[in-house]
């Protein structure tokens, strides 16, 4: 995908969830990986303390990047958080490079959501 195409599904992205939220705002990457992680947790509860939100978006990391092969879905503990275990060692990027990744791993992530 070349970097145009990227900046302007992951627009569309920000506007799916900033219009599913009811926010002003657009969303930043850190609130879309919280919420991927609360969608593959599976339950939402009124607040998390700042461990379970760190938590979230480690899940979503790993869910996004599974589909590149660089994590797998091992299960789901005894409370039901979703565990995933590293597969690849992913190459040394820029922090620019990091969230072209996670752009693009969002924007296919919400695509295959139902509508």
């Amino acid at each position: 995908m070349e970097d145009w195409q990227i900046d302007f599904e992951w627009l569309q992205v920000q506007h799916k969830v900033k219009n599913a939220m009811r926010q002003e705002v657009l969303p930043d990457m850190n609130t879309v990986l919280f919420l991927v992680g609360i969608q593959e947790l599976g339950r939402w509860k009124k607040s998390f303390t700042k461990e379970e939100k760190q938590d979230l978006m480690h899940i979503a990391v790993c869910r996004l990047l599974e589909e590149s092969g660089y994590f797998e879905f091992v299960g789901r503990d005894e409370d039901g958080w979703p565990h995933y275990r590293q597969v690849v060692e992913m190459p040394k990027q820029t922090i620019q490079e990091q969230e072209k990744v996670l752009k693009t791993a969002a924007i296919r992530y919400f695509q295959d959501l139902p509508a």
